[in-house]
């Protein structure tokens, strides 16, 4: 029994922390003290501890020495690199898994889309990234070459928890996405040519990768 409520806490534990990091509460550097978060959650240490060693394999905290749990700091290179390997590999899974997404995958994407388009009015940037992955899940789940989708997928789990917060530094471009997506569907309804499709959704990637690093580094204004 006592697992089982410890088990529990750590659930709680690692929600409170979890969503502190990916709505900013705790950014990047934060320093997590054990009892202070245990206090806050009138809990023991325990459950805060196992919750956090839960968040430093998923890449969200890091430990340093004499200094303890901190949340992660993004590496953006790492981030940049991934989104452009994504971004080819990606448009070929599409590409080769569109002549197999029928009338039932593409009203699943479609509902899944609609759902992200009632998230552009009230924006929750965690819960449109997760949405925003399943619907790109969806479409490239179908691709028939193996090798070709363990590469997606693999670079899928490489983007670090940055990923989670993509959409906070960059809101405006989440309808933009949206409309995007409405046209990658209407390429595979209209069994477009396949290097249009792949370039359409290799683009729609790199898209976003592009306006994160203008937000990230906005140019000197000129001076008049």
């Amino acid at each position: 029994m006592s697992d089982t409520i410890t088990a529990s806490k750590s659930e709680l534990a690692y929600a409170h922390i979890h969503d502190r990091i990916v709505h900013h509460q705790y950014s990047p550097g934060y320093r997590l003290v054990l009892g202070t978060i245990a206090d806050e959650l009138r809990m023991s240490v325990v459950p805060v501890r196992e919750a956090i060693r839960r968040l430093e394999a998923e890449g969200y905290v890091t430990f340093e020495r004499n200094v303890g749990a901190r949340v992660a700091v993004p590496d953006e290179s790492e981030y940049v690199h991934t989104m452009q390997v994504l971004s080819l590999v990606e448009g070929s899974a599409v590409a080769a898994a569109a002549p197999l997404v029928d009338a039932h995958v593409l009203a699943e994407a479609r509902r899944i889309n609609e759902q992200l388009r009632q998230l552009v009015e009230h924006f929750d940037p965690h819960e449109f990234t997760r949405l925003n992955q399943r619907f790109h899940t969806v479409l490239f789940e179908r691709c028939p070459n193996q090798h070709l989708l363990d590469l997606v997928q693999r670079e899928w789990r490489r983007l670090p928890n940055l990923r989670d917060s993509t959409f906070a530094f960059i809101p405006t471009r989440a309808g933009h996405s949206v409309d995007e997506h409405e046209h990658i569907m209407q390429l595979i309804e209209a069994e477009a040519d396949p290097l249009e499709l792949e370039l359409f959704v290799r683009n729609h990637r790199l898209r976003t990768l592009d306006e994160f690093l203008d937000a990230r580094h906005p140019a000197a204004e000129t001076p008049s």
